[in-house]
């Protein structure tokens, strides 16, 4: 009989040394290349700028972007990395540690709810598929604000389900309640933890076993109320005495802005990311790989367990189709929105990954997902380090990578030639393994070695030196058509001229600006913004990055008589885009 390739090894350790040994894992796998690299958009240098603004002004309740007050978001999560930059000292490493931090604690929490609902074993496995799980590494190595909503969301579900399942335990109740609070305040969504209210009312009502029965306790129930309210006053009650206190209108429309049009607004809406109904089927099925390949063995044995009964099963699994259908109805669509849904479906199918991986169909399947994989990147890799790939080649010339990129289609190569050769070594029996070697494999070298390769073409960090250098040290900086890259990577001072505001209209107020003192100040503009006014064979070339081109403008080069306020920028639509 042939060994279970999980266990093969289970004798080796303890059950604290393998708890260890999976969170020293995640440690390396979330953790490789911190430190490495600069913020990367779409969204990260914008939080990156707005946490450093914090910083530097003082002002960590209403942040600013540039100028103007950036209300897209709440401030917590650019405030924890304000606070870890006050703590390290170094922007590179702090503005990833709030969504490393948090991917640790997602794995803890899976594997500690697995411990107490099944047992050691299913935890680990739950743990491990999260960490398997494409989108989860791939957020939890970004610094975007949903790995830190997702991390409040599972420790408001850890919280409930343990009270729910195996309370009473109010202290829990009251921490998941505090939880789903912190949710709110770090991107809005918070409240869904309260969601797992439904399954665990209807389980109450049909009188499942294995669901705690709690009887009175009203004021302890209300409690959990205000712990969530409690948790959002932290920032909504001191933003609103601070918005009361200033008399400028743009505080107000800040208040309402965050309050109600990027809330509700959004989400009635959505006036950006459309996508069919049916769009998520495509998330789960690819984005969620490779834990999406145990779905067809483990969705079975859920509806085995429904039937039986088993609120273990219910409460995670209708809580996860909650949230999917929550967020389907909306035109507006990402796939991170249901990525607070994955470490509950990792829990719920680290409950029968034992089983599960002792099958062998189940082991070819991960075999040719593997062996696809690696053909994928061997082939990609092959083709675009020959020229014969013309989306590679069209990646090159918009990143301006050197030599043709040769160095990242070597780690596409790399990655492939690894997994083909995992394939031909360990073959079906031990198929995990060779999966488990190509992931780390993917993601190291992505970490230690594209890193590296396409920081400087992905950030803006060579060509605001750039700029520096072609401008002088003693010449004032004017940012038109900027993004949140460029002055985040300002190694001195420079001046805004508002960031949503039309570019015809920055380049007029840039122009009056630099009149005033014309021999101490230049213009650091996109191309596409130059409009009629500006000579362009007068413009300064000063680089390319993130699909860009950059020019510093001298006095000399906007045409005499020209107004700008009344000649629209070419490319004005793009205000906002990546």
């Amino acid at each position: 009989m042939s060994q279970n390739p999980i266990t093969a090894f289970d004798w080796r350790f303890t059950q604290r040394q393998e708890l260890w040994l999976l969170l020293g894992i995640a440690l390396v796998v979330l953790g490789a290349g911190l430190g490495l690299r600069d913020p990367w958009p779409a969204d990260e240098p914008r939080f990156a700028l707005v946490a450093k603004q914090m910083v530097e002004s003082g002002n960590w309740l209403i942040p600013h972007r540039g100028s103007e007050l950036y209300s897209d978001k709440p401030p917590l999560f650019m405030a924890a990395q304000a606070f870890f930059y006050t703590v390290t000292g170094n922007w590179r490493v702090a503005f990833l540690l709030p969504s490393l931090l948090a991917g640790l604690g997602m794995i803890a929490l899976v594997y500690d709810l697995g411990r107490r609902l099944w047992d050691h074993r299913v935890g680990v496995y739950a743990a491990a598929a999260l960490l398997c799980t494409f989108q989860f590494v791939y957020q939890a190595k970004r610094a975007q604000i949903d790995p830190t909503v997702c991390f409040f969301l599972t420790l408001a579900n850890y919280g409930l389900l343990r009270h729910f399942l195996l309370g009473p335990d109010w202290r829990a109740y009251w921490l998941g309640c505090f939880a789903a609070g912190l949710g709110v305040i770090t991107k809005g969504v918070g409240v869904l933890a309260l969601l797992m209210f439904v399954p665990y009312l209807f389980a109450r009502w049909q009188d499942w076993p294995g669901v705690a029965r709690i009887q009175g306790s009203a004021g302890r129930w209300l409690l959990g109320i205000v712990f969530f309210v409690a948790a959002t006053a932290l920032w909504l009650a001191p933003m609103l005495y601070a918005v009361a206190s200033e008399a400028g209108p743009e505080y107000s429309a800040y208040m309402n802005d965050i309050l109600f049009r990027q809330t509700a607004g959004r989400y009635t809406e959505s006036w950006d990311h459309h996508q069919p109904p049916w769009y998520y089927l495509g998330v789960i099925a690819f984005a969620w790989l490779p834990l999406a390949l145990a779905l067809p063995w483990a969705a079975p044995r859920w509806w085995q367990a429904l039937k039986q009964r088993d609120a273990r099963v219910l409460l995670p699994l209708a809580w996860i189709v909650l949230v999917v259908i929550f967020f389907t109805f909306p035109k507006g669509k990402r796939d991170v929105y249901i990525m607070p849904a994955l470490p509950l479906l990792a829990l719920l199918t680290g409950a029968q990954l034992e089983a599960i991986a002792a099958r062998p169909w189940f082991r070819r399947v991960v075999l040719g997902f593997v062996a696809v994989l690696g053909t994928v990147f061997l082939l990609v890799g092959a083709l675009a380090w020959s020229g014969h790939l013309e989306r590679a080649n069209r990646l090159v010339e918009q990143r301006g990578l050197e030599a043709g990129g040769q160095m990242l289609w070597l780690f596409v190569i790399v990655v492939g030639a690894v997994a083909l050769l995992s394939v031909v070594l360990l073959r079906a029996r031990r198929s995990l393994l060779a999966l488990a070697l190509t992931l780390a494999t993917l993601w190291l070298g992505w970490s230690f070695w594209a890193y590296p390769v396409l920081n400087d073409s992905t950030s803006a960090a060579a060509v605001m030196r750039r700029a520096r250098e072609l401008a002088g040290k003693d010449v004032e900086l004017g940012l038109v058509a900027w993004k949140e890259q460029n002055l985040l990577h300002a190694d001195q001072p420079v001046r805004d001229f508002g960031f949503v505001k039309p570019w015809h209209l920055q380049l007029a107020q840039a122009q009056r600006w630099q009149s005033e003192v014309p021999q101490q100040r230049r213009l650091f503009v996109l191309r596409t913004a130059f409009g009629a006014c500006v000579d362009a064979d007068k413009a300064q070339y000063v680089g390319h990055a993130n699909r860009r081109e950059w020019y510093l403008l001298g006095a000399d080069a906007f045409r005499p008589g020209c107004d700008p306020t009344v000649q629209n920028a070419t490319g004005e639509a793009d205000i906002n885009g990546e």
